[in-house]
């Protein structure tokens, strides 16, 4: 007697199964959303529609599920990748590799921000009001980088407390990734100096990475659904109307993210022997999620993963670029963009910059970036780079109104940058597994986490 099979009534269509299409889904659901939302009138108090504040409440929510989980994700996945790395001889000159692409990298990104702002005069051609200019309330410095490098707690947590007008205080906490690599660090190392007694505490954490991933797979999963809302919130509240008298400032820093992204990027990657097909293919989900999160933090959980299953980068190696990129490898927000800005402001206030000042740019970017750290990136590196040049800290208010637009497309850049280093130097050290770097996508970079889920090969005789 034969074993019973399955009825294959209808297949389902790839976009169900597979993680790349639904985001794509999302994107396009998100825009029309967006315009139906912000097509739709203000309420009587003049507050957000409830379209509007819908897709704002899901977005938020979402990015907040995804940085909830960075904490036990950086802190454990360090710690096992530094017990992992010492079965790797050469652990340490993985490390010096990883940071000289990121310096590598960043200095062929604000070369190009730069070359870009100067032909583009986007601060010639504004007619951006003076008046709109204020100094931004927090700034950037190279002390405070080192200060900030030491932690104030266990769990690297800083609190803010606020005080309303009407005398209701709100605190709100928040976490300081790079004091969390440090501390994650210094726990890793110390364990293995301890030796065998600290076994049963390296197979407690990895215990806890496996199950902080299996949350993860949840979390992603709802990637879709995410992004639908958070492209929608940028729609409905931004739109294009912000561009408007910053539009050339605006072209020039997507100009230079592109030809990072669709050159630089690919020049790279083939000149390493690889397919930029599948990088792209590979990195792909992370990209996108980063530019409608304009988070790399949130981004983080999916960069890493993506990094791993889609790319081939060993995790014990992995484990550890990744989240160090996430704080330090910013070639959108810590490169190109402030290059352009500074350029911008200079030229806004009628200040010439000499051949110094444009290598000064260019040491910012490439040793700066650490800088923003656990802060409000671009703006802080902005900062960090006008107080640098002594340029009006009050240019940075200009920029203000197209902020959000071009967070979005540095993010990206941002993103997809932390996967393409760890990358590289896996193949340049021969640790790359090129099998599974060439290998057929199948969409999802979760999938063999999840045992419910049908493989690759599976997908085929799903039924419904």
């Amino acid at each position: 007697m034969s074993a019973p099979t399955l009825a294959r009534t209808r297949r389902l269509p790839g976009w169900a199964t597979s993680f790349g299409p639904q985001i794509v889904a999302g994107l396009i659901a998100g825009v029309l959303i967006g315009l139906l939302a912000r097509s739709m009138p203000k309420a009587d108090d003049g507050s957000p529609n409830w379209l509007t504040g819908t897709v704002t409440t899901i977005g938020s929510s979402y990015v907040a599920l995804l940085t909830v989980a960075v904490i036990p994700l950086v802190f454990t996945a360090i710690v096992s990748s530094i017990a992992n790395l010492r079965q790797v001889a050469n652990a340490a000159r993985l490390a010096v590799q990883t940071l000289l692409w990121f310096a590598i990298t960043a200095f062929i990104a604000v070369l190009i921000g730069i070359a870009v702002g100067l032909i583009t005069q986007p601060g010639a051609n504004t007619s951006v009001d003076p008046a709109d200019a204020a100094v931004p309330k927090g700034s950037g410095s190279w002390w405070a980088f080192v200060t900030g490098l030491v932690p104030q707690n266990f769990l690297a947590l800083g609190a803010k407390t606020t005080v309303t007008d009407a005398g209701a205080a709100t605190t709100s906490l928040s976490f300081n990734v790079l004091q969390l690599l440090v501390i994650a660090i210094a726990i890793g190392i110390a364990a293995l100096k301890v030796g065998e007694k600290a076994e049963p505490f390296l197979n407690f954490n990895a215990a806890l990475l496996a199950i902080v991933q299996k949350v993860l797979w949840w979390i992603i999963r709802l990637a879709p659904i995410g992004t639908a809302a958070l492209i929608a919130k940028a729609v409905a509240t931004y739109g294009w109307d912000a561009i408007g008298q910053l539009g050339v400032f605006t072209l020039a820093v997507y100009i230079g993210l592109a030809i990072v992204f669709f050159v630089v990027y690919p020049i790279l990657v083939r000149v390493h022997g690889l397919s930029v097909k599948q990088f792209f293919s590979g990195v792909w989900p992370a990209t996108q999620l980063g530019f409608v999160s304009r988070s790399s933090i949130g981004t983080l959980p999916l960069t890493e993963r993506v990094t791993e299953r889609n790319l081939g980068v060993p995790r014990e190696y992995a484990s550890f670029a990744v989240p160090l990129g996430a704080t330090t490898k910013m070639d959108g927000c810590a490169a190109i963009y402030p290059a352009i800005a500074a350029i911008f402001v200079a030229q806004f206030y009628g200040i010439d910059l000499s051949l110094t000042d444009y290598l000064l740019i260019v040491v910012v970017s490439v040793i700066g970036s650490a800088a923003t750290a656990g802060t409000t990136g671009a703006t802080v590196m902005l900062t960090l780079t006008l107080s640098t040049l002594g340029l009006p800290l009050a240019g940075v208010g200009l920029l203000l109104a197209v902020e959000p637009i071009v967070d979005m497309g540095r993010t990206a850049l941002n993103v997809t940058g932390q996967a393409l280093v760890p990358t590289i130097v896996a193949k340049r050290e021969g640790i790359l597994d090129e099998e599974l770097y060439n290998a057929p996508r199948n969409g999802d970079p979760f999938a063999d986490e999840d045992p419910e889920l049908p493989s690759s090969a599976d997908k085929e005789s799903v039924t419904v």
